[in-house]
């Protein structure tokens, strides 16, 4: 299941969502959190869909079907994250993507400072995956930008601490001719290496693979078999 917003383009959220979970072989499905008008350009306009509205769509699909993985993307505000938490709560969802969308690639604020604390509080501690890139890794723990691995590493397990089982960071927003992604939980470091590819501008990367994420675990892979099959990249090192 996702639960994100409807993008108009086509890029990101939902409709991205639902071509990934196709593409893995799972049957989608989806509640919507909010309804944007944007394409690859940017994002002109976000009706937000109330929250009873939300939890509606969580409990048809809860009530009817047996939903394996829940992939996390917009979330638009703190009554919503409530209402999303709650749900998911009461239906015991552990197998949780949480992708923390807070700022749009065009640069549209997607989520409200002060819904932060919401989404660390109720949905964080119920996460087994959080997959922040490094704008959303500083924002979530309140420190610069990582500009090394190190630093990487630390603002991973601050969010560690926050509750989730795993946390993902990122390499995408980082300098360099490869980009790697951090995959940090009580295990250790598993690092996911590739080279970048040149295909310009892009956005819905992040929700395309949360997506995939939570698609490989429907299926019943691990963790980390997961977000190996889920990116460009095979070449994941371990380290403690």
């Amino acid at each position: 299941m996702t639960i994100a917003g409807s993008d108009s383009g086509g890029g990101a959220g939902i409709q991205a969502d639902l071509k990934v979970f196709a593409a893995f072989d799972v049957f989608g499905t989806s509640a919507i959190t909010a309804v944007t008008a944007q394409n690859s350009m940017g994002v002109s306009a976000i009706h937000s869909v109330p929250p009873t509205v939300v939890a509606s769509q969580i409990e048809a699909a809860f009530a009817d079907l047996p939903v394996a993985s829940v992939k996390i993307g917009m979330l638009g505000n703190a009554d919503v994250i409530d209402a999303v938490a709650e749900t998911l709560s009461r239906h015991d969802a552990n197998r949780i993507v949480l992708d923390p969308v807070l700022v749009a690639t065009s640069g549209a604020r997607l989520l409200p400072e002060e819904a932060l604390a919401a989404l660390v509080t109720l949905l964080l501690p119920r996460t087994l995956l959080l997959t922040p890139n490094l704008p959303e890794a500083a924002a979530l723990t309140g420190t610069p930008l990582a500009m090394d691995e190190t630093a990487r590493i630390v603002q991973a397990r601050a969010l560690l601490a926050m509750g989730p089982k795993a946390v993902l960071i990122k390499g995408g927003h980082a300098a360099g001719p490869r980009s790697t992604d951090l995959l940090v939980d009580a295990d250790g470091v598993t690092r996911f290496s590739a080279q970048r590819q040149g295909v310009g501008e892009i956005h819905g990367g992040g929700c395309m693979f949360s997506s995939a994420v939570a698609a490989g675990l429907a299926r019943g892979w691990p963790l980390t078999a997961s977000v190996s099959l889920s990116g460009v990249s095979t070449d994941g090192t371990k380290s403690a």
